[in-house]
C-alpha cells in the first residue's frame, strides 16, 4: 500500500496519527503555521509552554506557578514529539515510505489539548520501498529523517528551557514505544514489524539506554518526563513507563 493510500486511514490509530496533507509551495494561512516556528525563535514554543502549564495547574487544583516551567516544557516536548513520530512510524511501518515531518514543510494549528491538528507535504510519485522493506533501511531512513532532524531541533529547543536532554530523549522512547505499541493494539497484523522497528529504533545512538525492556517483554524508560512534579503529593502518580515506577517483573 502506498504511503498516500496509508494517510487516509491514519486515524483509525489514534487521534496522534491522523493528518492531513498539503502541496509542495503553498502557503499556510491562519490557523496554520509552519512548525519550525517552535525551533526559530524562542516566543512560539514558550507560548505553547505556558499554555500547557495553564493546564496542568488546572488539573491539579493550583496556580500556574505551582507548575515548574522545566515540568510544563517537557510536557510539551513529549506531545510535539508524539504528534511526528506517531504518523510517520505508521506509513514506514505499512508502506515502507517515509512521510515528509521536516519542521519547515509540516504545518499545525496551536491547539493545546490533546493531539492538535497537523498536516505534512502530500506525498511524491516516487517508487515505494513497500511494505516488505527490510526494517533495518526503514530504522536507518526513520533515523536521518525524523530523529536527527525534526525531534532533534525540538529537543534542543526544549533543552534550552532548562530540561535536561536525557529526560527529552526519554520522552522520545517513550513516544516512539507508545506509537508502536497503538500500532500493534489497533492493527495486530502490524504488530511484529512496528515493535520490530521500534526497537531497532531505541537502539540508535540518541536513543541508546534511555530505556530498557524488562523481563516480561515490556518497556521502561530510564528517566522521567516530570509530569508527576505537577500533580499535588499527596495525588502523585507516575506513568506507566516510568523510571519511578515499580514494576514486579522488571
Amino acid at each position: 500500500m502506498r504511503a498516500d493510500a496509508v494517510i487516509g486511514d491514519l486515524a483509525a490509530f489514534g487521534p496522534f496519527f491522523a493528518v492531513q496533507t498539503h502541496l509542495p509551495g503553498s502557503i499556510p494561512h491562519e490557523p496554520w503555521h509552519a512548525m519550525n516556528e517552535l525551533v526559530e525563535g524562542p516566543d512560539v514554543l514558550m507560548d505553547r509552554v505556558a499554555a500547557v502549564r495553564v493546564r496542568l495547574a488546572v488539573a491539579s487544583g493550583q496556580s500556574p506557578d505551582g507548575v515548574e516551567l522545566r515540568v510544563a516544557a517537557s510536557v510539551t516536548h513529549l506531545g510535539l514529539v508524539a504528534r511526528l513520530v506517531s504518523p510517520a512510524l505508521a506509513v514506514a511501518v505499512i508502506s515502507g515510505e517515509m512521510l515528509e515531518v521536516d519542521l519547515e514543510a509540516t504545518r499545525w494549528q496551536r491547539v493545546v489539548g490533546g493531539a492538535f491538528p497537523l498536516s505534512v507535504l502530500r506525498p511524491a510519485d516516487t517508487d515505494a520501498s513497500g511494505p516488505d522493506a527490510h526494517p533495518e533501511l526503514l530504522t536507518g531512513l526513520l533515523a536521518r529523517r525524523v530523529l536527527d532532524g525534526p525531534v532533534r531541533d525540538l529537543v534542543e529547543a526544549t533543552a534550552a528551557l532548562s530540561v535536561s536532554r536525557h529526560v527529552l530523549w526519554g520522552n522520545v522512547a517513550s513516544a516512539i514505544h507508545g506509537a508502536a505499541s497503538m500500532i500493534a493494539t489497533r492493527q495486530p497484523a502490524w504488530a511484529n514489524r512496528s515493535r520490530v522497528i521500534a526497537s531497532l529504533l531505541l537502539d540508535q545512538p540518541p536513543l541508546r539506554d534511555t530505556s530498557v525492556a524488562s523481563v516480561a517483554g515490556g518497556f521502561r524508560r530510564r528517566s522521567c518526563c516530570l509530569i508527576y512534579r505537577a500533580v499535588p503529593k499527596a495525588a502523585r502518580a507516575v506513568c506507566g513507563d516510568c523510571v519511578l515506577s515499580i514494576d514486579p517483573a522488571a
